[in-house]
């Protein structure tokens, strides 16, 4: 288990996040080189095993919000989410005991490492997700725990700031969220869903960060063995291949804060298999020859063929060679209650879940040390 991020850490926790992360959270690189420069300046992060958080701790949760395609294009300030975390503690007259992760995906895993160093504060070694999602009500704190966003504190990468003291429940904390967002270019810092270590505790997702760690270490391990890595990675996460091709068409634009879109791959070898996999942020449906293959809240992974690395939806391009697997969702995200807000039907497709076998490695696998 993690107890300290240090520089050799950051680019297995990359690719793990990335992985995790279903083509969205951010740009997993350019997280990276933020988070180097960071510990490279002001030492290792401290990582909190949630079962060491104390009941009455208060807790914020911290990320990213918009869309990935404008978060390679406008660079980040550096300090939002510190600066959104500051405003919230200033907003609520309290001083927060640790940082929590929103999501484990991509450049949002790195991000509330960046902004506990910069604290002074722990990051907690959890998330509300499992994964990535792109809307705000799609948290485990939500559907399970009834805890509200609000109060949230939004920073932009000038001096920009907002803060919302109330919101009617959270779908209106995410329109509310994404208007400013989209005001604030696309891509503004993020932090609320204040509450104590008791409710964190009860409602969190556990252990991601260590998850996505042990799964960059084994990219790396089997990289360097020459194996079969995007086998090694659905092996690692009780997922399947469902294909190997290439990526022959991309439509992708920028709508309302979100990456929307699809991508088209063919496969390889005689049968010509295509597999069209529509996105908003991140990996929602896939289709197989016209049939449904897999859905959220399972996760869509699609990697590079040869190294297994993360392609996520704003580098999808023509013609790169790729492998794409489907892993099971965390099993909180399989719940009814979970289901009417991360299921295929929150996102519009008149289909029904149909998860897939097992269940991903996950809390127990790594407290026993098999990863």
């Amino acid at each position: 288990m993690l107890k300290e991020v240090i520089e050799n850490d950051i680019y297995p926790i990359a690719l793990g996040a990335g992985i995790l992360g279903t083509g969205g959270g951010g740009n997993p690189y350019l997280g990276s080189v933020h988070l180097r420069e960071v510990i490279r300046t002001l030492g290792p992060q401290r990582i909190l095993d949630p079962r060491e958080l104390a009941d009455d701790a208060l807790v914020a949760l911290v990320g990213f919000i918009g869309a990935p395609t404008a978060s390679i294009e406008k660079l980040s300030e550096g300090t939002e989410l510190l600066r959104a975390l500051r405003l919230l503690e200033e907003h609520l007259e309290c001083s927060f005991a640790a940082v929590g992760i929103i999501e484990i995906g991509g450049a949002n895993a790195m991000g509330p490492l960046v902004a506990g160093l910069q604290a002074g504060l722990p990051t907690i070694d959890a998330d509300g997700m499992g994964r990535a999602f792109p809307e705000v009500q799609m948290l485990t704190f939500v559907f399970q725990g009834n805890v509200s966003p609000a109060p949230f504190v939004m920073t932009d990468a000038g001096p920009g700031s907002v803060v919302v003291p109330h919101v009617a429940n959270a779908v209106w904390a995410e329109r509310l969220s994404r208007n400013i967002a989209t005001s604030m270019g696309a891509s503004a810092g993020w932090a609320g869903f204040v509450m104590r270590g008791a409710q964190f505790k009860a409602h969190a997702i556990p252990y991601t960060l260590s998850l996505a760690h042990a799964l960059g270490k084994k990219v790396l391990e089997a990289q360097a063995r020459g194996d079969d890595v995007p086998q090694t990675i659905a092996e690692q996460l009780s997922g399947r291949l469902i294909l190997r091709g290439k990526i022959t068409d991309v439509l992708r634009r920028t709508s309302r804060g979100f990456a929307r879109g699809s991508v088209t791959i063919e496969g390889f070898g005689r049968s010509r298999e295509q597999l069209f996999i529509e996105f908003q942020n991140e990996f929602l449906i896939a289709y197989l020859d016209g049939e449904v293959v897999a859905t959220v809240p399972d996760l869509i992974c699609i990697v590079t063929e040869e190294t297994g690395e993360p392609v996520t939806t704003e580098v999808l391009h023509y013609g790169t060679r790729v492998a794409v697997l489907v892993v099971p969702a965390a099993a909180a995200l399989k719940t009814p209650a979970a289901l009417e807000v991360v299921g295929p039907r929150a996102f519009g497709y008149q289909v029904s879940y149909n998860p897939v076998p097992g269940n991903r490695i996950g809390c127990e696998e790594l407290l026993s040390g098999e990863i």
